[in-house]
């Protein structure tokens, strides 16, 4: 008898429940690795480098409050601005120190390159930073404020005192040093009351900056009065800027570690690896700043105001008017007396109001160019950045169905002005009638009856009629018409 053995056991039975395992545990490994290494990605600081080469102004302001607000929702270490500009309008400059101060990112102010300058705005736009930093060979000051333009000769004169002493020497030498010493003391003080008033302003503006960070207020002071100027070495020792810095490497190496104050307590930078991100200007920064320019704005100013003047004096010309409005919007735009949004607005409406009244003036496209251009300036200066790719196709289209809109009322008016008029004298002119009898010459002309619109009218004509002949009017004289043979008849 023959026992049943056991079989046994197969060790190839339980590879593929190892195998299972051992890709289960490879697979957790590697996605435990991939996490260590977004951690340690994440846990690299950021930084934003935005560019500033010009004038300060509307455009100006909007680029750097749109990169501050990127900075934040990024979460960026710092931003760094890289500064090279003769000045600006001071109501951008103070809007733009107001976003700094509030902003939940460190701003590092860098003037840079080498040869640049902070002048004017830029002073104060520096002292305003968290950070003040400068390049070799530049130069900060120049902050006194001024207005922009003027007519010569505005300023009070003083007219001189005849005081009638015998010695007009001994009265001229006992005053230079008094004389002197109050020249000295309007340059410093301001010549006039609305002059003192702006002045005094700006050094408290200053002062206050230079104080929040710890920064030489008395030179800032003397910056603003005076209208004096440092370099970049002679501004480090002074206290006026904090760090002196060739490139960006060295920058970044001076502040780290730097503690700055901020609006919501101090915050200690880490930039030693830090990865930088530039956000140079856009082509809309770029085009708004150029209407932004004073120069241009000054001539936009000009065209809007005598565009206005000339539509006024020739009601109906459209042209000027039209060409005004649209200059008078952008300059008021560009010295900041409209914001960005209601100028933009304001350019929208325009420009719809525009082309609506294309269809009901006679103007050949001139409202409706008009209104396109309005339209399409005021939509890029309501643009941003975190719309733009929704806003290009959006201003492109709706200017190309208003562009057809208007295409198609240009044709109808001139095929309307082409047709004829169809009551009134001047229809008759157009009429083809049929002649009633044989004309009788009479006078040089031969006279006689034809029927018009089922009508009898008498009618005259250089030539012999017969009768059931086919007639063309040509003019109307009282109640006789002058005929003449139609010759599009055969």
């Amino acid at each position: 008898m023959i026992a049943n053995r056991p079989n046994p056991p197969n060790p190839t039975s339980r590879q593929p429940w190892w195998l299972a395992v051992f890709l289960l545990g490879l697979v957790l490994a590697l996605v435990s690795l991939s996490h260590t290494v977004i951690a340690q990605q994440d846990d690299a600081p950021t930084g934003l480098v935005m560019t500033v080469d010009g004038a300060i102004g509307p455009a100006t302001m909007d680029y750097l409050v749109r990169g501050i607000r990127r900075a934040e929702s990024e979460g960026a270490e710092l931003l760094v601005i890289r500064m090279d500009t003769p000045g600006g309008l001071m109501e951008s400059m103070r809007g733009i120190i107001k976003e700094i101060l509030s902003s939940d990112v460190p701003v590092v102010t860098w003037v840079s390159p080498a040869g640049a300058r902070a002048a004017s705005a830029g002073t104060y736009i520096l002292y305003g930073s968290h950070v003040a930093a400068m390049a070799g060979a530049t130069h900060l000051g120049s902050a006194t404020p001024v207005q922009m333009g003027g007519l010569p000769g505005s300023e009070d004169q003083k007219p001189s005192e005849d005081t009638g002493d015998a010695n007009p020497d001994e009265k001229e030498s006992a005053g230079n040093e008094e004389s002197a010493q109050d020249d000295a003391s309007d340059k410093r003080r301001g010549g006039t009351a609305m002059e003192r008033k702006v002045l005094e302003d700006a050094v408290s503006y200053i002062r206050g900056l230079a104080e929040r960070h710890g920064r030489n207020a008395d030179w800032a002071e003397q910056a603003v009065r005076e209208a004096v100027n440092l370099g970049a070495e002679e501004a480090l020792a002074q206290n006026v800027v904090d760090v002196v810095a060739d490139n960006m490497d060295s920058l970044m190496q001076q502040i780290d570690g730097r503690t700055v104050k901020m609006a919501n307590g101090e915050k200690t930078l880490a930039t030693a690896n830090i990865e930088l991100t530039r956000a140079d200007p856009d082509w809309r920064t770029r085009l708004l700043s150029v209407i932004t320019n004073p120069n241009v704005a000054y001539f936009l100013m000009i065209i809007g105001f005598y565009g206005i003047i000339f539509e006024l004096s020739n009601p109906g010309a459209v042209f000027p008017g039209v060409i005004g409005a649209i200059c008078l919007i952008l300059a008021l735009f560009a010295f900041q007396v409209l914001s960005v949004n209601y100028a933009g607005l304001a350019l929208i409406l325009l420009g719809l109001a525009f082309i609506v009244g294309e269809a009901f003036m006679p103007s050949f496209g001139i409202l409706g160019i008009g209104g396109i251009v309005a339209f399409v300036a005021g939509s890029i200066i309501l643009m941003d950045g975190s719309h733009q790719e929704i806003s290009l196709p959006t201003i492109g289209g709706t200017a190309l169905v208003a562009a057809g809109f208007i295409l198609w009322t240009v044709i109808k008016f001139i095929g309307l002005r082409r047709k004829h008029p169809v009551s009134g004298s001047e229809q008759i002119v157009h009429e083809r009638v049929t002649a009633l009898d044989d004309f009788q010459e009479d006078d040089g002309y031969f006279r006689g009856h034809v029927r018009m619109s089922g009508e009898r009218w008498n009618a005259a004509c250089k030539s012999p009629v017969g009768n059931g002949d086919k007639l063309r009017v040509t003019a109307l004289e009282g109640l006789t018409v002058c005929v003449e043979a139609d010759k599009a008849e055969p």
